[in-house]
């Protein structure tokens, strides 16, 4: 008899949790039912004989999903767009506030990482401003810019640039003094020494920080998109949750949830193939 390997074994556990969980949710949502006796006049003024809203099932979640995901990018007007168009806006938020993060926070981080100077004139800063809340930010940037769509983007890139920073900084320490000093045995520069040496041994570090950081701004955009309005994953959920769609509200926290698994999946495959081996 075959022996299935982990991973396989993994697998089937999973999706038997999954059928699990949905069977449970399925059953445990009990049938809306509508008074059918005769109803006085007072009742019918209350409405007491209208069904009640209540959590939808799965059944309900996956037609709506099907719907959704067979037409993702139609456009009806500014608060009817596809969920495919929502999530591209969400999409393009996270990533220019998260490349524009990673422009400063990577080179930054190699300065803290290789000078004590730079540590110790930088940290007071950073310890202040790194445990505010990037929500926190939003006021004073819509005061500031004065646009929705770039204080967004601004949110993004302070809550992307502190794991980024700071995962760059401790993996830059922690490369081995004696490859350093072989280097500078060799005469190599500065610039040099750290593409050629610094940087192969503390990638997986600074990959890493760049994990956390796309997993935060993944979070944070879609609260901040429900403050902003307009367009966005975010704004989708708040919209369908004043429309009191539950159903949609489901779908589109599920497709949420899809999407950061979809980014932290694309990370893990980058670190894997940055690992570094003496």
């Amino acid at each position: 008899m075959e022996i299935l390997s982990e991973n396989k074994r993994a697998a089937i556990w999973s999706i038997a949790l999954l059928f699990l969980g949905l069977l449970v949710w399925e059953i445990s949502i009990s049938a809306q039912t509508v008074n059918t006796g005769e109803l006085t006049e007072y009742e019918l003024l209350t409405g007491a004989g209208t069904a009640k809203a209540g959590v939808p099932p799965p059944s309900e979640v996956a037609v709506k999903a099907w719907q959704e995901l067979s037409n993702p990018f139609y456009d009806a007007g500014p608060n009817d767009k596809g969920i495919g168009i929502q999530i591209g806006y969400s999409l393009y938020r996270v990533l220019t506030g998260y490349f524009l993060a990673a422009i400063i926070a990577i080179p930054l981080g190699f300065l803290i990482g290789m000078s004590s100077v730079a540590y110790k004139a930088l940290n007071p800063f950073i310890q202040v401003l790194r445990p505010i809340s990037p929500l926190a930010w939003m006021p004073l940037a819509l005061f500031i810019i004065q646009d929705s769509e770039a204080s967004a983007i601004f949110v993004i890139f302070i809550c992307s640039i502190w794991p980024m920073l700071l995962n760059t900084a401790f993996g830059v320490a922690g490369v081995r003094e004696d490859w350093v000093n072989v280097a500078r045995t060799h005469e190599l520069g500065a610039l040099k020494t750290a593409f050629t040496v610094v940087l192969p041994a503390a990638a997986p570090t600074i990959v890493t920080g760049m994990r956390i950081s796309i997993g935060i701004a993944w979070l944070v955009i879609v609260a901040a998109e429900m403050l902003v309005g307009g367009t966005g994953i975010g704004y989708y959920v708040w919209n369908e949750w004043n429309n009191l769609d539950l159903t949609s509200v489901i779908f589109s926290i599920l497709m949420i949830g899809v999407v950061g698994m979809l980014l932290d999946a694309a990370f893990g495959l980058l670190q894997r193939h940055v690992a570094y081996f003496e």
